[in-house]
């Protein structure tokens, strides 16, 4: 055990760097959030790059479009009856607007044949359709897919960073950006979400176009990231982007009809990440979200604060028990009073041990990659597990506890 003198001192010094973290964290927050409580004016220039280069392509797109050959089609509905219309005339949403006007409201997304589809995108040929509403879980994800966009073109014009992917996630979505120098705040999600509730009120159409990968490159040739994703995932001769507003994403889609769906949205956290979750490229900022089609069903949002005030990050800090740092992310700096309660945890999970007949071993925490391929861990986990080469030969930290852990009675 070191010496008490040996120490004190550190428990005095690592108070100290909690309390300088902390003060460093708060003055970031206050210089963010007088950086601007509105969107950069003007606007980045790719922006306007962007519309320019889309409008003129655009023009081309609906030409040819509208020189498709119409013939009548049968629609076929999930009860089996059925619907005429007119190849690449009759939408998804002329056939639920047919049914009632209530469902053409309330409709999120169409599956034609069983493949998600834009409503206003016209139909082709002979085919099943399905009108999916908010409640069905594929509709949900199109519609926070829809709203990451939203959130996206208020990044572009508040930061003016380079945006990567904004996906939807089980429940919500989220956006990731390069912004060099800077972190995004909480402090700036009030400003945020007002610039995704202009774009709301302003009822922007989602537009969808087909656009070559030559054209493709040009349209996102000041951002590397997309750039990338062109080159190294896109194989095919065309692909689709997405315009609501001034914002054009590369996207396939489909997305709800227009940006005035969205009734109800908020931001709910913001974190760092990687580039592709590789923690040797560039570092990004991400911001999370959740948005609803009814005003109503933002109490999720309560429900998130009240866990907020329970986070163990917020809790750890405000009580003295531990505190995080850049120097070793992810990981807990302990004080003395969060390690006397990890003690006694691991005290009280040792007396259940030996009363229910357990002997106690203790493994490696780093593993050859062997064991991680016999178990299917690396096949599952590798690129999120901490990785590392000795002497031609892959090792890997435990991604988990149970891999290598042995118990027995």
């Amino acid at each position: 055990a070191l010496p008490i003198c040996h120490v004190i001192p550190w428990v005095t010094k690592s108070r100290s760097l909690f309390r300088e973290t902390m003060a460093e964290e708060v003055k970031k927050d206050s210089s963010h959030d007088r950086q601007g409580a509105k969107e950069l004016d003007p606007w980045p220039e790719y922006i306007q790059d962007r519309i320019k280069l889309f409008d003129g392509l655009h023009v081309q797109y609906k030409a040819s479009l509208a020189a498709k050959e119409s013939h009548p089609i049968t629609i076929t509905l999930p009860d089996g009856k059925t619907m005429d219309g007119e190849s690449w005339k009759t939408t998804p949403l002329d056939v639920a607007t047919r049914i009632s006007k209530g469902l053409a409201d309330n409709v999120v997304v169409a599956k034609v044949d069983g493949v998600l589809f834009d409503l206003e995108r016209p139909l082709e040929a002979d085919c099943k359709v399905e009108l999916l509403k908010f409640d069905d879980s594929e509709a949900q994800s199109v519609f926070w897919h829809s709203t990451a966009h939203v959130l996206g073109e208020a990044m572009e014009r508040y930061y003016g960073g380079c945006l990567c992917y904004g996906p939807p996630i089980e429940n919500g979505f989220f956006y990731d950006m390069y912004m060099e120098q800077r972190q995004v705040s909480s402090h700036e999600y009030p400003d945020l979400e007002g610039i995704m509730k202009k774009a709301v009120k302003e009822k922007q159409p989602f537009v969808r176009m087909e656009i070559t990968k030559e054209d493709l490159l040009k349209m996102f040739e000041y951002n590397t990231f997309k750039c990338r994703i062109i080159n190294e995932r896109i194989t095919t001769p065309t692909t689709t982007v997405y315009r609501c507003g001034p914002f054009i994403d590369l996207c396939r889609g489909p997305h709800v009809r227009h940006t005035g769906k969205i009734k109800a949205l908020a931001l709910t956290k913001n974190s760092s990440t990687y580039w592709e979750g590789n923690a040797q490229a560039e570092s990004l900022q991400r911001i999370y979200g959740i948005s609803f089609p009814d005003t109503k069903q933002l109490k999720w949002q309560k429900f998130q604060e009240e866990a907020a005030k329970r986070d163990h990050r917020k809790l750890g800090r405000d009580q003295e028990l531990f505190f995080f740092h850049d120097l070793s992310p992810g990981s807990c700096f302990f004080f003395p009073r969060g390690a006397h309660i990890y003690n006694l945890l691991i005290d009280f999970l040792r007396g259940h041990y030996k009363r229910r007949g357990f002997q106690e071993v203790i493994t490696p925490n780093v593993y050859n990659s062997k064991l991680w391929q016999t178990s299917g861990h690396w096949q599952h986990y590798a690129d999120n597990m901490f990785r590392f080469e000795v002497e031609k030969e892959n090792f890997g930290m435990k991604p988990m506890n149970c891999p290598g852990q042995i118990g027995r009675a």
